[in-house]
């Protein structure tokens, strides 16, 4: 691998590893890290800040995912190249250098990436995660429902291998972090969606 590659990857890492949630949350006057469920990410914001923060938090996440990976392919980076610097922006969504290598779950981060690399595939997903919101108003169940559906998908849609692999590798990342929902899932004690009153009231 080239010094180039390897200096894009570390910056997708330092990239990735922008807590938008932990900035978004100090402008609107909370910590996300202290309030709920602890997670920095958009559901949690919502339930603190309302719809504006959780949006702006969204924004931030998605455009972390979405800019190292469409930098990466338009510098023509080879796509082994390109997914490790996915993988890299992905890693530090969730584990940030800057909040001690502790972060969100990945989601708003892997649909900037998947939104790049393989639109159709993450069409799919997000169905998958449309439809089980819908009738669940479960954030948790919805994002892992998601993360399923993406690796056959990409499979079946996407070309190069390493898109695969990377597909792969979120995914069981994005299970592995969602361990304690799917322990309440199905223990059956999982919260349901609620916005701030303030919003559901606007």
């Amino acid at each position: 691998m080239t010094l180039d590659a390897l200096i894009l990857i570390a910056a997708s890492y330092l990239v990735g590893s922008i807590p938008f949630g932990v900035i978004v949350g100090r402008l609107k006057g909370f910590d996300p890290r202290a309030v709920g469920s602890g997670n920095i990410g958009m559901t949690n914001v919502a339930r603190a800040g309302g719809k504006g923060a959780a949006a702006a938090t969204f924004i931030g996440d998605l455009v972390k995912g979405a800019g190292p990976v469409a930098f990466a392919r338009a510098m023509g980076f080879a796509p082994a190249v390109i997914a490790s610097a996915g993988f890299a922006a992905f890693l530090g969504a969730i584990c940030s250098i800057f909040l001690r290598f502790r972060g969100g779950k990945g989601v708003s981060a892997s649909l900037g990436i998947w939104a790049v690399l393989a639109p159709l595939p993450l069409v799919l997903a997000l169905t998958a995660f449309v439809v089980v919101f819908a009738v669940t108003r479960i954030m948790s169940l919805a994002s892992i429902s998601a993360a399923i559906v993406l690796v056959p998908a990409v499979a079946a849609l996407a070309g190069p291998r390493p898109y695969l692999a990377l597909a792969i590798a979120m995914s069981a990342l994005v299970l592995f972090r969602h361990h304690e929902n799917i322990r309440r899932l199905m223990a059956g004690e999982e919260p349901r969606f609620q916005a701030r009153k303030g919003d559901r009231a606007a």
